[in-house]
Order: C-alpha cells, then structure tokens, then sequence
C-alpha cells in the first residue's frame, strides 16, 4: 500500500508532553465496528467491558536507555534499543559517521562503551565489558529515560519521566521505549475492572526504539521492521484461548500486547506457548487471529503503529477518527489521550 495513505496534519499544540493528571481524566475515543465514533473518559473503561472479556497487557519494563558519553572531545548521544548478549548492546549513535570499531566512549567514570562493529547507517554494536546486571545498575545511575523525540523536543527529560514513563504492569526490564497505552491504567481503575469481573493476562515485549522510527519507503511492501524480542508461557496461551473458546473477547492493550499475541497465535485462532523475536508487520488486509479489541493511544503518521490500527478498524474510519479527534483537541502520542477500537467485520 502506498505510505501517503497513513499521513495526517498534526498541530505541534496537540502533542501532549505530559501524562493527564488524574490518568483516568484523560479522554478516550471509541470507534465501533462500523466506524462510529463516541467521547469518553478513560475511566470509563469498566463499563464499555463485559465480565467475560479478557484484557491483555504487556509487562516490559522500560530501561534508562539514554545515554551521553564522549569519544575523546566529541559529545555522543547513544539510544540502546537492542540486548544482542551479556554487556553488549545495539544502540542508536548521533552522530554516527565517525565511529568505528574500537572506538571507546566514555559515559561516567568506570563506565564506557567500545563500539564493536562496523555501523549501519545510524546504529553500532556497543561492548559494555561487563554483565547485564552490572549493566542495568549503569543504566538506572546514569542514564536517562528515552523519551520519543517528539517530546525531547519540546522539553528536557527529568525526575517526573522516570515514573511517568513507567506502566503499572512494568515488571520486566527490557524495553527502550514504553508500552504507552499501558499508561493509562492505575491501580484504582485496576481495582474498579476486578469489581466489574474483568480478567486480565500479561505477556511481554520488549519495545525497541525501532517503534519511533518513520516508514521512509513510498510502498509498505519495502519497509523492514526491527525484530523486537516477547514472551507468552504455556499457562497464559491456554487461559486466552480457554476465553476465547467461551465466547470471551480479547482486549489488547497496546499495540505491543496484540503484536505478540498475533504472532504467537497458529492459523487455527490458537495461541501457542512464544518466545523469541517477532517482526511481525500488520497493514490493512491482516487477517487478525486473536485479538477481538484494541485499546491503544494516538499514532504518528506514516508510522507502523498507524498502520496497525488501520488494518484493526479500518483505512476509513481511522483516517475518519483522527480527523475528529484533532478537531476536537485530543491530546496525542505517548502521554496523550486513548482509543477503544473495536475490530472491523471481515470483508
């Protein structure tokens, strides 16, 4: 499909830099399987639900994957974004062009990176020379949370982000980048969705900040996802297939949470026992497996994320919502406002 069919016109004013404040004040746009559009509350979440439904989160905890180093007397600005074994790491440099293997930056005193591999356009393989907890303990002393660039540009990282970017779920570290519908939920809507009967699942995917990256190409045919690494164990394949046999829905929150649940769910609607990488690439004429509702925030255009929602709900009715949600001042991105999508009738 060609790429322009995913572009929108986005005001800067409607990015939200900060999460709302109570979480569940923030507005929530439903779009029904016909594309009908209602305004919500997300705290209205348990009663848009019904006592058989199962919702589906991810629990990847996001990393301070941020980095500022420097190689002799030039500043280096390194984005981890995937665990490639013990100490080493593929990263994000800016700039890039002038490293070269064996190059050393120095982060903070007894901690530094040796670049490992020739670069790729704008990344490099980085050798910490130590073990991933030694490392973990590095990255939560000195380094930042990596906030989308859409952010960071409007304003700097700081004590607040290292909560804010955090999901309730969050439990294993991994991502460099946040399951951000996930941030929606506290643990008193959580409480009000277990009085309503709502189950709830978790699985896990490590997001990579290949999640932030634009579709360059004209057609989605040539665009090549970055692997991105999740997790679901034998007793949660068979709870979600238990309720989905009964009748139940599955919910997805987060675009994240229904990537891995697709890719682990056989041609037969079964989901499997998963572990690995998936670069599973879902654009309108998917034919979704598993996953029955998708909550979700707003998306880039052109992004992978916009196009996953389209093949959800539908090229019309997304193109159809956005439209209404930046007439009538919806916040967007990461710490904006959120979708309850209903999946589209088979053609």
């Amino acid at each position: 499909m060609r790429v322009e069919l995913f572009d929108y016109e986005l005001p800067d004013e409607a990015i939200a830099t900060r999460p709302m404040e109570p979480r569940e004040q923030a507005r929530l746009l439903c779009v029904g399987a016909d594309g009908g559009l209602d305004d919500r509350h997300v705290g209205d979440l348990p009663a848009l639900l019904r006592p058989d439904d199962l919702l589906v989160a991810n629990d990847t905890r996001v990393l301070p994957a941020q980095l500022e180093g420097r190689r002799g007397d030039a500043r280096i600005e390194l984005t981890l974004h995937m665990h490639l074994g013990p100490g080493r790491w593929r990263a994000f440099a800016r700039p890039a062009r002038k490293l070269k293997p064996g190059d050393r930056i120095d982060i903070a005193p007894g901690f530094a990176a040796t670049v490992a591999a020739p670069r790729q356009g704008g990344e490099v393989e980085l050798d910490f020379a130590m073990d991933d907890t030694a490392l973990r303990a590095a990255l939560e002393r000195h380094g930042a949370m990596p906030l989308p660039p859409y952010i960071r540009k409007q304003r700097p990282v700081d004590a607040h982000d290292r909560v804010d970017y955090q999901t309730t779920f969050a439990a294993r570290d991994g991502a460099v980048a946040a399951p951000t519908a996930g941030l929606h939920f506290t643990p008193a809507l959580l409480a009000r969705l277990d009085a309503a009967g709502v189950a709830r699942a978790l699985v896990t995917l490590h997001v990579g900040a290949g999640t932030f990256l634009p579709v360059t190409v004209d057609d989605t045919d040539a665009h090549e996802m970055h692997a991105e690494y999740g997790e679901i164990d034998a007793a949660t394949a068979a709870r979600i297939n238990q309720v989905r046999g009964q009748g139940g829905r599955i919910v997805a929150i987060g675009t994240t949470s229904l990537r891995i649940l697709e890719s682990a769910t056989d041609a037969d609607g079964q989901v499997q026992p998963f572990a690995g990488p998936t670069e599973l690439f879902i654009t309108p004429g998917y034919r979704f497996r598993c996953v029955d509702m998708l909550w979700t925030n707003f998306h880039l255009p052109r992004s992978t994320l916009f196009m996953l929602v389209c093949a959800f709900a539908g090229l019309e009715a997304m193109q159809a919502a956005y439209r209404h949600a930046i007439a009538d001042g919806y916040r967007f991105y990461s710490y904006g406002d959120a979708c309850l999508l209903e999946r589209q009738a088979a053609a």
